[in-house]
């Protein structure tokens, strides 16, 4: 029989789940610069074309991916390093990027980091990166201890105490639930999304990537 693929095995957190989650959270964040019926940038275009070219690879343990038809630029998206030092995903343009939100209070999320951690160190390098950005809005600490604890070792510490990072994509219409993953081009436009958690590390997951890092 064949077997379920990852994210229909173990869901994902809803957005209203995460809304709840985050009731500590005051501020309504604007639509930080993306329009969800804009229509596409010209920078952009290539994107939606190779997003097109890439769709037959969205099988199996990747199958939930949603290409991107109107994709967005998120280069300009924010967060912090290890080092409390200010970072946005510009920093990788010129690379492929799959940028993963995740949070401790998230089962889904950290099911998959493994996943994302062993797909880091098969992958990773100068023409590729996975941007695990945790939203944990409470004590920072505890995200960097679990990841020590789970044996994450591959992937670099980023973090957004705001979640605004979340917010954005979500005003976008790009972030339904928990985790989200974007996978991104080399001039920092969205090439697909996905809502839930995936089995990154799959054969499915790393066709795709390959494919993506020729184009």
């Amino acid at each position: 029989m064949k077997q379920a693929p990852f994210y229909s095995r173990f869901g994902f957190m809803p957005a209203a789940f995460i809304l709840g989650a985050m009731a500590g959270l005051a501020v309504v964040y604007g639509m930080g610069g993306f329009q969800r019926n804009a229509p596409v940038e010209t920078a952009c275009r290539p994107a939606a074309d190779l997003a097109k070219k890439l769709e037959p690879l969205f099988r199996g343990e990747i199958a939930a991916l949603t290409p991107a038809k109107a994709p967005i630029r998120v280069s300009g998206l924010s967060f912090r390093d290890a080092d409390g030092r200010d970072r946005t995903l510009a920093d990788w343009n010129g690379r492929v990027v799959l940028l993963n939100l995740w949070a401790t209070w998230c089962v889904p999320c950290k099911k998959e980091m493994p996943a994302l951690d062993a797909l880091a160190k098969k992958m990773g390098g100068p023409g590729f990166e996975v941007v695990a950005v945790n939203i944990d809005t409470r004590d920072p600490d505890k995200a960097k201890a679990w990841l020590k604890e789970a044996g994450i070792s591959q992937l670099a510490y980023y973090a957004d105490s705001s979640a605004k990072i979340f917010q954005d994509l979500k005003a976008a219409g790009r972030a339904f639930g928990m985790p989200t993953t974007l996978l991104i081009d080399k001039q920092g436009c969205e090439i697909a999304s996905l809502a839930g958690p995936a089995e990154w590390a799959s054969e499915d997951a790393v066709k795709l990537l390959e494919a993506a890092l020729k184009n």
